[in-house]
């Protein structure tokens, strides 16, 4: 978020702010990037890499996760790019638009990317997460004007999830 950015924008839903957000395994959040509502989310997959940062008993942060499960919103070739030079095993659903792109090509269209579905199933905390965040009514409404102010409040309820956990 920029300085003078108040994080509002248009779309479908209306004049809304977007939350980018990573979990831990067991639903608990561990980054927030606040952004305009147009914004798509693969935009912002670089940024919540990049706020990761997990504490070790020694040494630096932890700031590359195990296993990264993210929806079909992310099923881009730039976002398999990003994660791939990082070293980050992902799995993502392949779209349907995709997927019959790749079989209209034929034997030159490549192998489908990996998926396992064992492992996706475990996004399911990460909704769980989102869900805990909507509970905090003004998280789900923003009654704020600012976005600091906003953003504050967000990081507040995501102490009350640690600390309930």
């Amino acid at each position: 978020m920029a300085d003078g950015d108040e994080a509002l924008g248009r779309s479908r839903g209306g004049f809304s702010t977007k939350l980018h957000l990573a979990f831990e395994g067991r639903g608990r959040p561990l980054t927030v990037r606040l952004t305009a509502g147009q914004r798509h989310e693969s935009t912002q997959l670089a940024a919540v890499l990049d706020s990761i940062r997990v504490p070790r008993p020694q040494g630096r942060p932890r700031q590359r996760p195990d296993v990264l499960t993210l929806d079909k919103g992310y099923s881009y070739p730039k976002c398999r790019r990003l994660l791939r030079q990082r070293g980050i095993r992902h799995v993502i659903p392949e779209r349907k638009d995709q997927k019959a792109q790749r079989q209209a090509k034929g034997n030159r269209g490549g192998r489908p990317p990996l998926f396992d579905r064992e492992i996706y199933r475990l996004r399911s905390w990460a909704e769980r997460g989102v869900n805990r965040l909507k509970q905090f009514r003004r998280i789900a409404t923003r009654y704020e004007k600012r976005a600091t102010n906003y953003l504050g409040f967000v990081h507040l309820a995501c102490i009350m999830i640690w600390l309930r956990a």
